[in-house]
């Protein structure tokens, strides 16, 4: 029998409002989100502090929860603005904050005493002293640092009665969670101040000085199957980190993205109570795929079925990533979570068509993210129906003038080749698949 905690939650990204309402859509159980300034996310343009205050009221009308994130590393310039915030914050009670940050958690305990208190992974926590040590400060949840593996976070649970939630799905940090300097040294702008420039996935190329001269020359290529070349750190002589490299470049620190779900039930026993996925910088696409795939799963683990569905590979599958990995969960294996060849990073192989806002058994009325013309064939993101083709007879105006193809940002009515099926619900997003994909 499936050994559950007292509580499972989904918990999703919520990169703006539109991004929070179709992940709620989707089956999220809580979501989380934040001011840019405060939450690590400082490069995009997130929410509004009204527009937070207004998804805490948002997700309490469904049932749902809002988890605030609060969990930048803040300098004292910083700390008279957070303090502000948290009092504009404290009337509207959110389900919980999210900190890393100790004298942040102190100000948030005296401001928000009708919120949870979140201990976020930027505060690396690894052991069951850590743990116990927050669940005394006040603490009601911790955010594993990813480096954990499932059978700490049972000695974990064993330990200290404080809810756990871990990332099961999304990218990687390079460094401990989150804690990361190289954005820093390249770009001067900081990860743990919410500039992070993703320094860690760019292409490089590794170049070689020629003998008693300044200038660079290319590298020699060699066999792609082989390393071009070996890093050495001065302290440890006797290691060897390959560099792969090909003709689009030299990979060192693309770290594969994290993927748990075919392990959910291990997860669950282990005494996860929140599977929390990553990307509130990712799309609306990938916010309804990936939300509805966990969904589908951690429901079927709860029912004590540890089946995995070959729909929920296929499905992630669709999704732009750099190749998936277990992380640390079953113990360290670098040598298979690193990319070192760009052919092998998995496009997406669909487009966002945009989400349904009306239908009936004749139309769709379509808020569109991309152009979509008749003869064009597009999938609705709706329970069954995943991959049923439906090819597009007529496109028109919100009016219901026959018009050539749709524009972002306009509404549109499209039609179809049949009748659209009862499980097509408004919210649902539709999606286009790529030329690549239809031609296969």
């Amino acid at each position: 029998m499936l050994k559950k905690p007292n509580v499972m939650e989904l918990l999703a990204p919520a990169g703006n409002m539109e991004k929070m309402r179709v992940a709620l859509h989707y089956g999220a159980d809580a979501v989380y989100l934040g001011l840019a300034d405060f939450s690590l996310r400082s490069m995009s343009r997130g929410f509004s502090e009204d527009e937070v205050f207004e998804a805490i009221k948002l997700a309490r009308s469904l049932g749902r929860k809002a988890f605030i994130t609060l969990n930048i590393l803040p300098h004292n310039r910083d700390l008279e603005a957070l303090r502000e915030h948290l009092q504009r914050l404290a009337p509207h009670r959110p389900d919980g904050v999210i900190v890393s940050d100790p004298g942040v958690f102190e100000m948030a305990a005296e401001l928000l005493p009708d919120s949870d208190l979140h201990i976020s992974t930027q505060a690396n926590i690894t052991n069951a002293a850590s743990a116990k040590f927050w669940k005394r400060m006040g603490a009601a949840r911790i955010v594993l640092a990813r480096e954990v593996s499932i059978e700490e976070i049972k000695q974990i649970r064993d330990a200290v009665d404080i809810e756990i939630e871990a990332f099961v799905h999304g990218s990687i940090c390079m460094a401990y969670s989150g804690r990361c300097y190289i954005s820093s040294f390249m770009t001067n702008r900081s990860a743990n101040d919410g500039e992070c420039a993703n320094s860690c996935r760019w292409n490089y190329t590794l170049l070689e000085k020629k003998s008693g001269e300044g200038e660079m020359t290319a590298p020699v290529q060699r066999d792609e199957e082989e390393p071009t070349y070996f890093l050495r750190e001065e302290k440890r002589p006797d290691e060897y980190m390959p560099v792969f490299e090909n003709d689009r470049g030299t990979y060192l620190m693309s770290a594969k993205d994290l993927c748990m779900i075919e392990h959910i039930p291990e997860l669950l026993e282990a005494g996860v109570t929140s599977f929390k996925i990553e990307g509130r910088g990712k799309g609306v696409n990938y916010a309804a795929g990936v939300v509805k795939v966990y969904r589908e799963a951690l429901d079927a683990a709860a029912r004590g079925d540890r089946t995995v569905d070959p729909r929920w590979i296929e499905e992630l599958g669709m999704f732009s990533s750099r190749g998936y990995t277990t992380g640390m969960f079953f113990g360290p294996h670098p040598d298979k979570d690193y990319h070192h060849d760009e052919a092998r990073i998995d496009r997406k192989t669909h487009d966002f068509g945009g989400i349904v806002r009306e239908r009936s058994a004749e139309q769709i009325l379509l808020a569109p993210r991309t152009v979509l013309r008749p003869g064009e064939q597009i999938q609705f993101l709706s329970k069954g129906i995943e991959t049923d083709l439906f090819t597009i007879t007529a496109v028109l105006d919100e009016e219901g003038n026959t018009v050539a193809a749709t524009k972002n940002e306009a509404m549109a009515r499209l039609q179809f080749d049949r009748p659209i099926p009862d499980v097509v619900r408004p919210m649902d997003i539709i999606r286009r698949p790529c030329m690549t994909t239809a031609a296969n």
